[in-house]
C-alpha cells in the first residue's frame, strides 16, 4: 500500500501559478515582438536593474572577469569542464553515420549535422550558476555548433565573474549580460544587438521554461527545464541525516522546488520531519528551502520495492537519488527519470556541478518522454537516399505508384509513374 504522509501544494494551486506564469510570459513576448530592443532594455531594467549601453561583453570585460577569480576557482572550472567535455565526446563518438544498400541499387543513409547556432541561457540572478555554463556551452562546442552564444543576468549589479569566465573558458563565441525571459526572447527572436539563434538551451525558473515553451517552433529548444525537482528513494539502510541533506540540498534552489522522500522505512519517514527542522536551523539558505519543503515537499511510504518503482515512475522526477540496499534494482526497472544517482557515495550535487553528466534535465514529468541535455540534442540526424540503377528505380516506383493510388495522391503517383516509364524504357 502507498501512503502519503506529507503532501505538496494542491494541483489546483499549482495550476493557478502556472496560469499566471503563462499570462505574464505571453505579455512579455507580445511586447518584445512589437517593440524589439526598447522592450528588452525596459524589462532588463525592471527585473534586473540592469541597463548598459550594450548587453554584449567585449574582450576587455571578459578578461577582467577571468582575472577577478582566484587561481583555484579557475582550476576548479577547468576540472569540471574537462569532465563534462570528456563525457560529451564519449557520447558523440557513440553516434554513427550510416549508409547501407537496403536492396539492389537502393542506398539509404543518415548524416549527423550540428545545429548552426545555439543560445545558452545560464541562470544567475539568485545564485551564480557557473555549472550551467559548462553544461550548455561546452556540450554545444563538442557537438560542433559553429556559433554558440551565452547569456546570464547580472549578479550583485554586474556581470558575474565566475559565470563569464566559465562561458569564455567553455568556448562561447559571444557573451551577454542579460537575464530572464527577455534574454531568452532576445536570443530567439534577434535584436539590433543580438543575431537570432536556431536553438535555445539551458535551465531556468518557471518563467524561463515557459518562454522556451512559447517560443518552441520559432526556434528549437532542448527541453522544458523549470524549477529543480528531487526524489529521494530510500530504505532502512539510509539514515534521516543523509536523506534530509539531499532533500534540502535541492530545495534551496527555489521556493517552488519539489523535494520528495519515497521510502519503505516507516522509521525513516517519521524521523525526517524533525531532522528537516534541525538542518534548517543551521542552513544559510533555509529561508528558501523551508518554503519549498512546506509547499512542495512530500513523504510517501510504500510497503515494497516494486511500489517504490511504481511511484517513482509516476512522479518522473528530474533527479532521483537512490539510497537502498540494491540501488541497481532501480536502474534496471525504472523508466521515467531525468538522471539517477545510485548509492550513498554519489548525490545530485555531484551531477549538478562536476562529475561529467549534464545537469540540464527534464522537469514537470517530461522525463516520461525525453532525457536531459546531451551532445545529441545539438545534432540533427538527417536522412538521404540514392538510387543507383534504372532497374532499382523501376522496382521501387511500381510499389510506390500502387501505394500512392491507395491513398488517392495522384501527384505523388505521377512522380513514381514518370520514373517507371522513363527508366523501364532506358533499361
Amino acid at each position: 500500500m502507498i501512503r502519503h504522509l506529507k503532501n505538496s501544494k494542491t494541483a489546483e494551486g499549482k495550476l493557478e501559478i502556472q496560469t499566471q506564469v503563462r499570462a505574464t510570459v505571453e505579455s512579455i513576448l507580445a511586447d518584445i515582438l512589437a517593440r524589439g530592443d526598447a522592450a528588452v532594455f525596459e524589462y532588463s531594467k525592471k527585473f534586473d536593474n540592469w541597463s548598459p549601453a550594450n548587453f554584449r561583453l567585449d574582450a576587455q570585460e571578459i578578461d577582467a572577469c577571468v582575472k577577478a577569480l582566484p587561481e583555484q576557482a579557475i582550476k576548479d572550472i577547468r576540472f569540471a569542464q574537462t569532465q563534462i567535455r570528456n563525457f560529451a565526446q564519449i557520447q558523440k563518438d557513440a553516434l554513427r553515420e550510416v549508409e547501407v544498400e537496403t536492396a539492389p541499387g537502393v542506398v539509404l543513409g543518415h548524416k549527423n549535422i550540428p545545429v548552426n547556432s545555439v543560445g545558452c541561457y545560464v541562470p544567475g540572478g539568485k545564485y551564480p550558476m557557473v555549472a550551467s555554463a559548462h553544461m550548455s556551452v561546452v556540450t554545444a562546442k563538442v557537438a560542433g555548433v559553429k556559433r554558440v552564444i551565452a547569456a546570464a543576468p547580472p549578479f550583485d549589479g554586474r556581470p558575474s565573474p565566475a559565470i563569464v569566465a566559465a562561458m569564455h573558458m567553455g568556448g562561447a563565441d559571444e557573451i551577454y549580460c542579460l537575464g530572464g525571459v527577455q534574454a531568452v526572447m532576445a536570443m530567439a527572436l534577434g535584436t539590433k544587438q543580438i543575431a537570432p539563434v536556431d536553438m535555445i538551451v539551458g535551465p531556468g525558473n518557471a518563467y524561463v521554461a515557459e518562454a522556451k515553451r512559447q517560443l518552441f517552433g520559432r526556434i528549437g529548444i532542448d527541453l522544458l527545464a523549470g524549477p529543480t525537482e528531487t526524489l529521494i528513494i530510500a530504505d532502512e539502510t539510509c539514515d534521516a541525516e543523509m536523506a534530509v541533506t539531499d532533500l534540502l540540498g535541492q530545495a534551496e534552489h527555489g521556493p517552488n522546488s519539489p523535494a520528495i522522500l519515497l521510502t519503505t522505512s516507516e522509521a525513516l519517514a517519521k524521523a525526517v520531519p524533525a531532522e528537516i527542522e534541525r538542518q534548517l536551523a543551521v542552513l544559510s539558505t533555509a529561508a528558501v528551502a523551508r518554503v519549498a519543503w512546506q509547499d512542495y515537499g512530500e513523504i510517501i511510504l510504500c510497503d515494497t520495492v516494486d511500489e517504490m518503482v511504481q511511484e517513482a515512475d509516476r512522479i518522473a522526477s528530474e533527479h532521483v537519488q537512490v539510497m537502498t540496499r540494491d540501488p541497481d534494482y532501480f536502474l534496471r526497472h525504472m523508466t521515467n527519470y531525468g538522471a539517477l544517482f545510485l548509492g550513498q557515495r554519489t548525490n545530485v550535487s555531484y551531477g549538478d556541478k562536476v562529475i561529467g553528466t549534464n545537469h540540464t534535465l527534464p522537469t514537470i514529468k517530461a522525463a516520461r518522454y525525453t532525457g536531459g541535455l546531451w551532445v545529441g540534442k545539438f545534432i540533427k540526424t538527417c536522412t538521404y537516399q540514392r538510387v543507383l540503377s534504372d532497374e532499382a528505380s523501376v522496382m521501387v516506383g511500381e510499389y510506390c505508384s500502387r501505394l500512392c493510388a491507395l491513398e488517392g495522391f495522384e501527384g505523388h503517383q505521377r512522380q513514381a509513374d514518370r520514373r517507371v516509364k522513363r527508366f523501364a524504357k532506358a533499361g
